[in-house]
């Protein structure tokens, strides 16, 4: 198990131990138990209908090799590498440079690209992009995404309950104050090693991607030219709670730069995936930190 798969366990431990003693503190067991239950079924529910969700949310259009034969042989060529099925495949009517992957497992998978990013970047840099997303499928980031999703708004409801029930619960010595501070802080903390994760597998997709590709450099061109088109080409038609809620899932935020703390990001610094991956290009080896 290489750094990034050994860090994003360490991660999900963390969050796990986080919720497990924030019910404690803010709602005892039974709360603990409710607010996994409701959020586990919610999420489950998602995870199981997530691609069919996300790619009607974009509008994507399936195609085949019949109205896209040069796309479609590129993925295919690039998931027999990857020891992939070949993957649904989906085009988005969007002039940003952008792309996704969505599906519970392999077996289910789909990879969507938007109109602009197959104008926009070359054969090569596209390549890499799609080599990227199927990396996560290879990587099954979705489940990894779906489980941590569940942990963070099981958190967010046992703050809600906090609100209808005493603080601290009903356990007898428990300390209100601290109880009060648990519910101000722990969604935070929540969403900050969600973010974190979200970090960690786009270091994973960038270097399984470039193994795929065969190109490091040609996924980190298409990364700084999708970053400096997002900026400029905003998505349209979608709304930004719809955009919030997927934007982890594209290789690069399809919102423009700067509307997010560095720490409630869902992708590491483009210039740093960069760095690691041109690395890669000169020496053969992904620069983990």
């Amino acid at each position: 198990m290489n750094k990034n798969s050994l860090r994003t366990v360490f991660l999900m431990t963390l969050a796990a131990v986080l919720f497990m003693l924030v019910g404690q503190v803010l709602g005892g067991s039974t709360g603990l138990v409710i607010a996994f239950i409701v959020a586990m079924a919610m999420n489950f529910f998602s995870y199981w209908k997530s691609d069919k969700m996300v790619l009607r949310m974009y509008d994507a259009q399936q195609v085949d090799r019949t109205s896209h034969p040069q796309l479609y042989d590129m993925v295919k060529e690039l998931a027999r590498k990857a020891d992939l099925p070949m993957p649904a495949l989906y085009i988005i009517p969007q002039e940003q440079p952008n792309a996704f992957a969505t599906g519970r497992n392999p077996e289910n998978a789909a990879v969507a690209v938007t109109e602009g990013i197959v104008r926009v970047l070359s054969e090569n840099e596209l390549r890499g992009v799609i080599a990227h997303e199927l990396a996560h499928i290879q990587n099954r980031d979705i489940l990894t995404q779906t489980i941590v999703t569940t942990v963070v708004s099981a958190l967010s409801m046992l703050a809600q309950f906090a609100y209808f029930i005493p603080l601290g619960g009903n356990d007898r010595g428990s300390n209100p104050l601290v109880a009060l501070i648990v519910l101000i802080t722990a969604p935070i903390a929540a969403m900050m090693l969600q973010a974190a994760i979200s970090r960690t597998r786009e270091y994973e997709a960038d270097r399984v991607g470039a193994e795929i590709s065969g190109q490091p450099n040609q996924l980190a061109s298409a990364l700084q030219r999708i970053e400096k088109a997002a900026e400029q080409i905003p998505m349209r038609g979608v709304s930004e709670s719809a955009m919030r809620s997927t934007s982890h899932m594209f290789p690069v935020n399809p919102f423009s730069g700067g509307r997010f703390m560095s720490l409630f990001s869902t992708h590491p610094d483009t210039e740093d995936r960069v760095e690691r991956l041109m690395h890669m290009q000169r020496t053969g080896e992904y620069l983990f930190e």
